[in-house]
């Protein structure tokens, strides 16, 4: 047989495949891990293109995947970023609502949040203005385990962390093409260079469904990309807000809503919107990648979301195209704030896994075939839940090393 090059082949340099290599070399010293980053470092796409908020699981069905590695990755990220000195802040959040008819799925949210042990405090108006003196609203809870955190800085340490103890990281190999034999599996990347190991994990993020069918595998989704549009406030402006504020969000969408953030560097962040990407990296509108967007538009699925919920989806686009709608949106939670208050920031894409019925799934989605482990739906609160998430998949690929 062919000499192998390592025991494991890790595709993808975000928070999920860092952590993932790194839990892999502290449960199994010795496992030969190779990290391969088409991009120039890590944390370059959904990691570091986010609101760096440390979520608190609150918003999760209760035994899902996302509650459960929410709950205990939040927990276990604050521990991590103060043992390696990442900054990061346990600033607790208010949840807002500004309309009546939001009020029982506030009180919703209470049940849901000490179904999943998290300590949550219920507030009326004048409770509110203790906390965020400039929000406005009917009601709100308090939620003291939210935080923000750099979450490109924990990538970086988690990827010297897995170096440190023998992984590989290449950065600049995009994967081209994958092969299968009984007893390995090999990678062709894209200047030419062939590696083969025992087994491999797929944590491309918004190229996962795209890997998975590299390795022959029906991932039964596909990945439909949302583009997240952010402002922040101008400095002046920026007392506004003391740590984090959120809507109620609406339970049909696993999308927060526009939010305020207090970030780690002080500035307010202020976003994201939901609105379809013209490519899988499509940051901006004038971004357009005609192949990811045939294939976006030839997906039943993406159709029949459009069909399910096109009013949600106006409103979106409406406040993507204008200015003064996103600043309505904002004045909901925020009455001070006008449009000259928000300046443009960068915008994040959220890889949304979508089945072909039109249905988003809410919750991770990790799958397995021979030797491969896939991570198909990994979107917020993956960062957050990166910890955990890293040592499910780890468990998954070293028991396929032990069986295989």
């Amino acid at each position: 047989m062919t000499a192998l090059d390592c025991d494991v082949l890790v595709i993808g340099g975000g928070i999920v495949g860092m952590s993932t290599a790194y839990a892999i070399t502290r449960a199994a010293p010795g496992t030969r891990v190779t990290v391969l980053e088409k991009e120039a470092g890590p944390a370059r796409h959904q990691t570091g293109r986010n609101s760096g908020v440390i979520h608190s699981g609150i918003y999760y069905r209760p035994g899902s995947l996302k509650a459960r590695f929410a709950v205990r990755g939040a927990a276990e990220m604050v521990k991590f970023c103060a043992e390696h000195g990442i900054p990061h802040e346990v600033t607790g959040k208010l949840i807002v609502a500004t309309e009546r008819s939001e009020l029982p799925r506030l009180h919703g949210l209470v049940q849901r949040g000490r179904e999943n042990g998290i300590p949550v405090r219920e507030l009326g108006p004048a409770q509110i203005a203790e906390y965020e003196p400039w929000v406005r609203g009917l009601a709100a809870i308090h939620v003291g385990t939210t935080g923000v955190c750099d979450f490109g800085a924990v990538t970086a340490r988690l990827a010297r962390l897995a170096q440190d103890a023998g992984a590989s990281v290449r950065y600049g190999a995009r994967v081209r093409t994958i092969g299968r034999r009984p007893s390995a599996v090999a990678v062709r990347t894209a200047d030419g260079t062939v590696l083969r190991a025992r087994a491999l994990v797929n944590c491309a993020g918004l190229h996962c469904d795209h890997v998975a069918r590299l390795a022959g595998d029906d991932p039964g989704m596909r990945i439909v990309p949302f583009r997240g549009e952010y402002y922040e406030l101008a400095p002046s402006r920026a007392s506004l807000v003391n740590g984090l504020v959120y809507p109620v969000p609406d339970p049909a969408f696993p999308f927060l809503g526009v939010h305020l953030t207090r970030g780690i560097d002080g500035g307010v962040h202020i976003g994201p919107n939901a609105v379809p990407a013209l490519a899988r990296e499509g940051y901006a509108w004038r971004t357009v990648r005609p192949q990811e967007l045939a294939g976006t538009l030839a997906y039943p699925g993406s159709w029949r979301i459009a069909r399910r919920h096109w009013r949600y989806g106006a409103g979106e686009l409406r406040r993507s195209l204008s200015k003064r709608a996103f600043t309505d949106a904002v004045r909901r939670l925020l009455p001070d704030v006008t449009a000259d208050d928000l300046i443009a920031a960068p915008a994040g894409v959220r890889a949304q896994a979508v089945l072909p019925d039109g249905t988003l799934v809410d919750d991770f989605l990790i799958s397995q075939s021979p030797r491969i482990v896939h991570v198909l739906n990994a979107p917020s609160p993956a960062a957050t839940a990166s910890l955990p998430i890293g040592r499910e998949v780890a468990g998954r690929v070293l028991e396929t090393l032990r069986t295989g």
